[in-house]
This record gives structure tokens, C-alpha cells and sequence, in this order.
């Protein structure tokens, strides 16, 4: 069983070889490519929005340098483009997010305001076996908010430890965003790529979750304790 562990207090700068106190990055204009750089063939597929996602959880945990990030380009009409993928399609009477726009909504809606380590399988390294994981803590509602990318192929289960939680609300909230890896959303199948919120029964600190394949979850896990 893999384990993720997020700590609820924030202990210091993640182990990088970033300056911590030099300049700020802005990650800019990024996109997965199904084909190669600026193909006309390249598809917005679910493939290229769960690579988008683990490379999103390395950027949230180096939250104290990287302050902003964009997906690039954002709109292209389906008959009239310049350059593909795009964030968002559109004709002339109907739109649609792809599968990386659900994505960046999803951790653009579930930010925080304090970055939390994480440790995955006890090392601080991202990705081990096929899995990606960044936290935060939102002192607003006082959760904890939790990413977790599995780029493999089969259903795994991970124990997930809060770390300095004492108390955790009775449920969570879930959002799973999975597909085929080739799947995509269109006009005509707009929400085809598109996260289902569940919740989450929780009754302690330390539970055991299990990941779909090829999937991005995040959790709003409450937190009772100061």
C-alpha cells in the first residue's frame, strides 16, 4: 500500500534546488502535446491533462516560489485555429472545456493559503511509483486540501496520514476527475472529461483511500484541530 502524508503545519521551504529567496517563478504558457510541439494533429486529451496535473502538483508544492502558472493557449474556435491544443473550443454558438480545463479549475477552485510538505512513501520526492501529491491548508474554512495524481494504470489504495491533525470533521468532500486516456470533450459531448464530487466518510486523522487509474482526486478534508 502506497502512503501520502501531508503535514498540517507548515515546517519550512521544500527541499529544492530553487533559491527560496530569490526571485518568484511565473511557470507560463504550458500544455502536454499528444503528438509532438506544435503539431496540427495534437488532441486535448485526458492523457495530456493527467500529465498536466502531476506537473501542477510539483508547482503547488513549491507554492513559496512558483506564485503563478498558465495554461497556454485558452480559446480556439473549432474551424478558425492557429496553433492546438487549446484550453477551451468554441463555433460560433456553443463552447467547451477540455479535459485540461477541468483540471486547472479544479486546483484553481481548491487553492489554499498555507503550502504543506508532503511526503510520499516517506521520501519528499514527487511521483514515486507512478503517484504525485501536493497539500494545502485553506485557514478560511480550515481544511485540508489534498491533490492526489495516480498515472498508472490499475486502482491502487493509499493510506493517507494528516500529520499534527488531532480531529477531523465526520466527512470530506471528493472530487475525482478519470477517464480513458484518450477521451476527450466536444461540442456535441461537453462534460464527456469532467470531475464527480462525492463525499467522504472520515473518522480519523490517518485512513485508507483508494485511487481510480489514471486519475486526479482532490480531498477537502476538514480539521477540527488549532
Amino acid at each position: 500500500m502506497r502512503a501520502v502524508k501531508a503535514s498540517a503545519c507548515a515546517i519550512g521551504a521544500l527541499p529544492t534546488s530553487q533559491p527560496r529567496s530569490g526571485p518568484k517563478v511565473f511557470a507560463g504558457e504550458f500544455a502536454a502535446q499528444s503528438t509532438g510541439v506544435a503539431r496540427p494533429d495534437n488532441r486535448s486529451t485526458w492523457e495530456c491533462a493527467l500529465a498536466e496535473a502531476a506537473f501542477m502538483t510539483g508547482l503547488e508544492r513549491n507554492g513559496d516560489v512558483v506564485t503563478m502558472s498558465s495554461y497556454a493557449p485558452l480559446f480556439g474556435h473549432v474551424d478558425a485555429w492557429q496553433w492546438t491544443p487549446n484550453l477551451i473550443w468554441f463555433d460560433n454558438l456553443r463552447a467547451f472545456g477540455t479535459p485540461s480545463y477541468y483540471v486547472q479549475k479544479l486546483f484553481s477552485a481548491n487553492g489554499g493559503t498555507i503550502n504543506l510538505p508532503v511526503m510520499v512513501n516517506g521520501a519528499m520526492k514527487n511521483g514515486g511509483g507512478n503517484l504525485y501529491a501536493s497539500a494545502v491548508r485553506d485557514a478560511r474554512s480550515n481544511q485540508v486540501i489534498l491533490k492526489i495524481v495516480n498515472t498508472a494504470a490499475a486502482r491502487r489504495n493509499v493510506k493517507i496520514n494528516l500529520a499534527g491533525v488531532e480531529q477531523v470533521g465526520k466527512s470530506g468532500t471528493a472530487y475525482l476527475l478519470t477517464s480513458d486516456l484518450k477521451a476527450e470533450n466536444s461540442l456535441s459531448q461537453p462534460m464527456n472529461v469532467a470531475p464527480v464530487e462525492s463525499k467522504l466518510a472520515l473518522s480519523s486523522s490517518s485512513f485508507d483511500y483508494e485511487l481510480a487509474p489514471n486519475a486526479l482526486v482532490v480531498l477537502r478534508l476538514p480539521c477540527l484541530s488549532k
